[in-house]
């Protein structure tokens, strides 16, 4: 960072102007990887005059920020002042008549999740980078922009169960796109090879009712589905910052008012379908009854995995509709079974 200023204290006619160089080129997922250095610093003890003196002359040609920092001598932030407000003020008028206080900044070394949640919060398009308490940058409308993109990149590449990509698509090798893929694949393989051991316990009731085969691809795809709605709506709702694990209760509450309703839909749906295949009212009833249990558990697991997760500290993001539907299958072909071996007459032990 380049100083323009005097050893001397501040004083009323020597103006304090900190212009800095350019951004770190870091490639991280913290403040540090985006924060600018390009920022305007003065004294309080200046005059608006030759604050405005010192400020044309030192940007040159550059862009003038709205807003300028004020510090003390050792760089500690006192508060801001509008560049609109500077310009406009009588010549004689000291700088620390016009600053007023920033109550919102960010660290270097904040996380970009937590600061994305931040600076939704904050409303604000310039926000100071500070270092206990000392300005290090700002984050202006360009490298908020950037930021809140490359959150919302990543998001959609975790919730799709793929490893973020470090380059642009079309610059990222088929070798880079396997390894990216091919890690959470695997544990999605992993995962989903239970459902098979649980269709294997039950290969009696299978073989006693072969009718039951026909509705496990229409029942374990409803719970992943119902699942990914969920999880999808609070992990953007989370990101913005509008629910977080105080507010569990009520949304547990509303999503299971929600997906009861839901279940009765879908379980009536599937009662029609099971009586145009013409399974009989038996197991009619049994995929009528599965639709509507696993949906509604399917409902309370997402609502709470993902508030689990930000409690310790982890991107719900990655409760992908791959994760969500792998767990519900397992879990909602235990449900369709159980249901059967109550209902169903020739299973009964």
């Amino acid at each position: 960072m380049t100083f323009s200023t005097n050893t001397a204290a501040p004083s009323r006619t020597t103006p304090q102007v900190f212009l800095s160089g350019k951004k770190p080129a870091e490639q991280n997922y913290h403040i540090l990887a985006y924060m600018s250095q390009d920022f305007i610093a003065l004294s309080p003890a200046v005059t608006a005059e030759h604050a405005r003196e010192q400020l044309f002359t030192g940007i040159k040609n550059e862009h003038i920020p709205p807003q300028a920092f004020v510090v003390d001598e050792e760089g500690y932030l006192l508060g801001l002042v509008s560049v609109k407000a500077l310009l406009q003020a009588d010549k004689d008028k000291l700088v620390s008549e016009l600053l007023r206080t920033a109550y919102f900044s960010l660290s270097p070394d904040q996380p970009r999740h937590e600061a994305s949640i931040l600076i939704k919060k904050a409303a604000s398009n310039y926000i100071p980078v500070l270092s206990y308490g000392k300005v290090k940058g700002v984050m202006g409308p360009q490298e908020i922009a950037q930021l809140m993109e490359d959150e919302t990149t990543l998001d959609s590449q975790l919730q799709g169960a793929s490893s973020p990509l470090d380059t642009p698509y079309l610059q990222s090798s088929v070798f880079t796109l396997w390894r990216k893929r091919s890690v959470c694949l695997l544990l999605l393989f992993v995962a989903e090879a239970y459902t098979s051991t649980v269709i294997k316990s039950f290969e009696e009731q299978l073989e006693a009712a072969i009718a039951l085969a026909f509705f496990i691809p229409l029942l374990i795809g409803t719970g992943g589905n119902t699942g990914t709605q969920i999880t999808s709506t609070l992990v953007r709702a989370m990101a913005l910052g509008e629910v977080g694990l105080k507010d569990l209760g009520a949304i547990l509450r509303k999503e299971i008012s929600a997906s009861v309703l839901i279940a009765l839909t879908i379980g009536t749906a599937g009662f029609l379908r099971a009586w145009m295949l013409g399974v009989g009212t038996e197991v009619m009833m049994v995929v009528s009854l599965t639709l509507i249990a696993i949906t509604v558990w399917s409902a309370i697991v997402s609502s709470i995995i993902p508030m689990v997760l930000r409690r310790v500290n982890i991107d719900p993001a990655v409760v992908s509709a791959p994760f969500i539907t792998t767990l519900i299958d397992g879990t909602g072909l235990l449900i369709y079974f159980e249901i059967a071996k109550v209902m169903l007459t020739d299973l009964a032990v």
